[in-house]
């Protein structure tokens, strides 16, 4: 499976059903190459006019079944929620 086709996938927690996102980034192990984790983004902030400062961070063996259109996922989402690390930008 490519990246482009996990991207356009919704993440959905399986526990309450509830839609997380879709996926928007991957955390791979540098030695082996596997991936790790898939980024979400978190719950966006005033009525979605804001970007959220948080995401989901959700490790590989958490998800459950990856679909033609959902990837289901096994979390509990107050301990995957992490702060958005950022990067650097060419203009800071």
């Amino acid at each position: 499976m490519l990246y482009c086709e996990l991207k356009q996938k919704d993440v959905v927690n399986r526990c309450n059903c509830r839609r997380l996102g879709k996926v928007c980034n991957l955390i791979l192990d540098e030695k082996s190459g596997c991936i790790c984790s898939i980024v979400v983004p978190g719950p966006s902030r005033c009525l979605g006019l804001f970007p959220s400062d948080q995401e989901f961070v959700i490790p590989w063996n958490k998800i459950c079944k990856i679909g033609p259109d959902v990837i289901l996922v096994e979390i509990c989402e107050e301990d995957c929620l992490c702060p958005v690390k950022k990067s650097g930008s060419f203009f800071s």
